[in-house]
């Protein structure tokens, strides 16, 4: 029997906002297929001898038991993508989707189309009613998504939220005036307990607090303070992925950070790969079991948005060449094939984009030919997938490093540690060292109480300032506070703050019937690759870094701000300290052996 007719279905609309606006919405298939009731699936992901992937899925759609083999998408940045599912079992043979996207004026048109292959007499009956019924409902989903691009909404799609249940509203109450009545809810509280009942599970089933602060414009701080609480209410729980360096999926994931491997491995793209706290290690939130059940597998597991990093995705046959109409910036970039470890970095520098070239030795480069294009070129003797990708690592994830460097991580869960004996390393991490000057004529002078009480009150007042500007206190040793910071300009402006407002400190202390002396606080900052250990049941940082930070605290004379060159030079630092007085000095310190300049910055201090 002949085989039956490829069947096709078109849509065309029309959008007044430009191609790379909707393209985010539009290629996000897992939300659309979620907002169409798509059912989920999960994929057994099968190593070949070639060093290949086969993907085979399986779900039940109206009824009907279905099985395929996943192939890749296929897409170009802003422009298009496909798809096809080769069956296995159903009343297909194939069937995919096919996007296209083309700028019309200062608008957009786009095209979207399903090509579909009956097996059986029922696909052969079917088929063009079923595309026909699919489109329709992807019209009205990508309408009601650029609407939302466009504020016409506050919400992306009009989606029946699962009846949650029984007792799970009653439940969300109970941590929204929990959550309400700390320092963590930042008036969001209700908010986020709605999100949790009625948000599309895509958004709630791995909530990303950067990308919810982005989306409800809010500050960043405050979203990750309030998933943090709202953990500890019971709305949410919390768990550690570690992230594929490759393909950037969670491959791996953990409740608590004691168990996480060193390492792990992705079977999507049949690599072995290792932990790094500062760069794949992801703090991702979900909503409590008893408030909202989230379905196992995933509503599209490889979509464009599933990996945005990605910017062209290709299947070429050997020996295949294909121009690709796209212009690329200036910048760096990466090619390599879908699965594998080879991969090539490079920089562009603008101008003509490079030929990429797939070889049996891995890729190459070539002088390209024509602006505004790229052209793959697969010179092995196998079909190969190949990818260009930017090197800009994920944007919205809140890594390991970045959550315990945040004082509500370390309030809420000072439980929350690596196992004895094991380590992570940080590429970089800015710390803030602070001391008393004369603490030990004070204690002379006051005794020990009335000094101890003093000194504790400073380490509340600092603390304070530490964390309204994205740090945590690590650590108290004596009267001197270590604190850390993922940004140095954050621990410049805390360092500026304490300096210019512990007149403040000193003013209430006295009007509360303290003593008329005032305190006056030494301060050093540094950055620079660390260790992070398991002591005394709490996160703590070792190494060269958090010594010369130490050391150059001890070249204070209070009421300034000592920076290691590296800090002092940095732009954003740089900036900051424009308009005040500073000059450039150098001493030997203890345990180094040459000597090391600094910046000393003179700062007014109303003690």
């Amino acid at each position: 029997m002949a085989e039956a007719p490829i069947l096709r279905r078109e849509w065309h609309w029309q959008f007044d906002l430009p191609p790379e606006k909707i393209w985010p919405v539009l290629a996000d298939t897992a939300r659309f297929n979620e907002a169409a009731n798509a059912p989920t699936y999960q994929l057994e992901e099968i190593a070949q001898p070639d060093g290949t992937v086969l993907r085979k899925g399986a779900a039940r759609v109206a009824g009907m038991a279905m099985a395929w083999e996943e192939k890749p998408y296929e897409w170009v940045l802003n422009k298009s993508f496909r798809q096809v599912r080769e069956f296995s079992q159903g009343p297909f043979k194939r069937f995919g989707p096919i996007l296209r996207i083309e700028p019309e004026g200062s608008g957009s048109k786009v095209t979207y189309a399903f090509e579909a292959q009956p097996a059986t007499l029922l696909g052969r009956l079917t088929g063009d009613s079923l595309m026909r019924k699919a489109g329709a409902i992807i019209e009205r989903l990508a309408k009601e998504a650029v609407g939302f691009l466009k504020g016409q909404s506050d919400e992306m799609f009009d989606f029946a939220a699962p009846t949650p249940p029984q007792g799970a509203r009653e439940r969300v109450d109970a941590a929204v005036a929990t959550l309400e009545q700390g320092p963590y809810a930042h008036g969001l509280a209700r908010r986020l307990g709605n999100l949790v009942l009625n948000g599309l599970e895509m958004d709630v089933g791995r909530l990303r607090p950067i990308a919810l602060a982005r989306r409800w414009n809010v500050p960043v701080r405050h979203a990750i303070e309030l998933c943090l609480a709202a953990v500890r209410a019971g709305l949410l729980g919390m768990r550690w992925d570690l992230l594929c360096t490759s393909c950037r999926g969670a491959k791996l994931s953990v409740g608590t950070l004691d168990q996480l491997p060193t390492g792990a491995h992705c079977a999507s793209c049949n690599i072995d790969y290792e932990r790094n706290f500062a760069r794949n290690v992801e703090l991702v939130f979900f909503p409590n079991a008893a408030i909202r059940p989230i379905n196992a597998g995933g509503y599209c597991l490889s979509g464009p948005m599933t990996t945005p990093h990605v910017l062209a995705q290709q299947i070429l046959k050997p020996g295949e060449t294909r121009l690709l109409d796209m212009a690329l910036p200036s910048g760096p970039y990466r090619v390599r094939a879908l699965t594998g470890v080879e991969a090539l970095d490079f920089e562009h520098d603008g101008g003509a984009f490079p030929d990429v070239v797939a070889t049996s030795d891995g890729f190459a480069l070539q002088p390209g030919t024509a602006s505004g294009s790229v052209n793959f070129i697969n010179r092995r003797d196998k079909e190969t997938v190949l990818l260009l990708e930017s090197r800009a690592w994920v944007a919205e994830a809140l890594t390991a490093h970045q959550a315990t460097m945040l004082q509500a991580f370390r309030d809420l869960f000072a439980q929350a540690t690596l196992r004895p004996g094991d380590e992570a390393g940080v590429d970089r991490v800015t710390l803030m060292f602070s001391d008393l000057k004369g603490s030990t004529e004070l204690y002379e002078r006051r005794g020990d109480a009335a000094a101890y009480n003093l000194v504790r009150g400073h380490f509340a007042y600092l603390g304070s300032i530490v964390r309204d500007h994205n740090g945590a206190v690590v650590k108290t040793i004596g009267d001197a506070v270590m604190a850390a910071f993922g940004d140095p300009a954050d621990a410049v402006r805390a360092a500026i703050d304490i300096q210019r407002r512990i007149g403040e400190f000193n003013a209430q202390h006295r009007a509360e019937g303290g003593a008329a002396e005032a305190i006056v606080v030494k301060l050093g900052i540094h950055r620079g690759a660390c260790i992070v250990v398991n002591l005394n049941e709490r996160l703590d940082y070792f190494g060269s870094t958090v010594n010369l930070a130490a050391r150059l605290q001890g070249q204070s004379q209070g009421a300034d701000l000592v920076l290691s060159t590296d800090i002092a030079e940095d732009p954003q630092v740089a900036q900051l300290l424009n308009e005040l007085p500073q000059r450039e000095e150098s001493a030997v310190l203890r345990g180094f052996a040459r000597e090391i300049p600094f910046r000393r910055v003179m700062l007014e201090s109303a003690v």
